[in-house]
């Protein structure tokens, strides 16, 4: 067997990639242009890759190609409907990285909260050094505990979120964006019902074509103007152009970002250059990357790459689609 990762670098330097030598031969690459794709994949029979594209025409370029695996959950950058006419299986990753969202969601909401980065820069700035009294009362904050926690998208890690809320003494409502109808602990709040009522909202849902711009200028108004807004769901949930009017327009208290609709980050985004920048944090996609969580990834792919290899995956397109 050869094995092609594509994009390596997305994996991370710390995690140990020569587990897979056990199945064959590893090529491995950092990342892969368009350009240099077919070449690389030409002679592969499995190609493992996070976010390069692999389409009708790369499936083709691959003459030996028999597994797809994503190094992700999602895998709307291959072609499954190809690859399962062409009888090539496709396997994803799901379940890896939900505790370490969950922890980025109550990191980015308690750095926003409670001022952290103002409080750190008060002190080794030297002016706590001169302060007359033992604390300082700057940028006053309150309590998580019986305030209401809206959560928008009560997936496998929207109701984790929910049960780490819950411990800390917070209401916690939800807004469906299937529309699905299911039994669950928390109640289900229309969405202007949810944003009107609540302190803290998360979204943890998947973008489609129900929850593309869900957060607009209009949802963004009714919210609290104390509220913070954690996305640590997709990109282009939340209008971005919006999102800085309503920050500067002191609309809600505070915004918290992990995704963004476009990745890395457009230079000339509205966000950049907003001037209550106190109120707005934007990582760059960490969310999932726990050390943690990375080799729980890539030893779940090993486990896709054993179960195709002894039969116990014939194609998991099936199961995807």
């Amino acid at each position: 067997m050869k094995i092609v990762i594509l994009d390596a670098k997305t994996l991370g330097d710390d995690i140990d990639l020569s587990i897979f030598e056990q199945f064959g031969d590893v090529e491995i690459y950092p990342t892969t242009t368009p350009a240099q794709l077919y070449e690389r994949i030409e002679d592969a029979d499995i190609i493992i890759t996070n976010k390069v594209v692999i389409d009708k025409d790369a499936i083709n370029a691959a003459r030996n190609l028999k597994l797809i695996c994503v190094a992700a959950t999602g895998y709307n950058n291959v072609d499954v409907l190809y690859a399962k006419e062409k009888g090539i299986a496709v396997t994803n990753v799901a379940g890896y990285s939900t505790e370490s969202v969950v922890q980025t969601t109550f990191g980015m909401l308690f750095y926003l909260l409670m001022h952290l980065r103002y409080y750190d820069e008060y002190v080794k700035s030297g002016q706590y050094a001169y302060s007359d009294i033992f604390t300082h009362l700057g940028k006053p904050f309150w309590e998580i505990n019986g305030k209401r926690w809206g959560i928008i998208g009560l997936g496998t890690i929207g109701r984790r979120v929910a049960q780490v809320a819950e411990s800390f003494g917070c209401d916690v409502i939800y807004y469906s964006t299937s529309g699905v109808e299911r039994e669950e602990k928390y109640p289900r709040y229309p969405l202007d019902e949810l944003l009107k009522t609540s302190d803290i909202v998360s979204i943890h849902a998947p973008l489609n074509e129900k929850t593309k711009n869900l957060i607009t200028i209009k949802e963004l108004g009714m919210m609290k103007d104390t509220a913070i807004l954690l996305n640590l769901g997709r990109g282009g949930i939340v209008n971005e152009k919006d999102l800085a009017i309503a920050l500067d327009s002191d609309l809600i208290g505070g915004a918290g970002l992990d995704v963004l609709e476009k990745e890395p980050i457009d230079p000339d985004n509205p966000l950049l250059k907003i001037q209550n920048k106190e109120k707005l944090l934007i990582t760059p996609h960490i969310a999932w990357t726990s050390i943690e969580a990375r080799r729980r990834l890539v030893n779940e792919i090993v486990e896709n790459i054993r179960a195709f290899i002894n039969g116990a995956i014939r194609n998991r397109v099936d199961l995807l689609t």
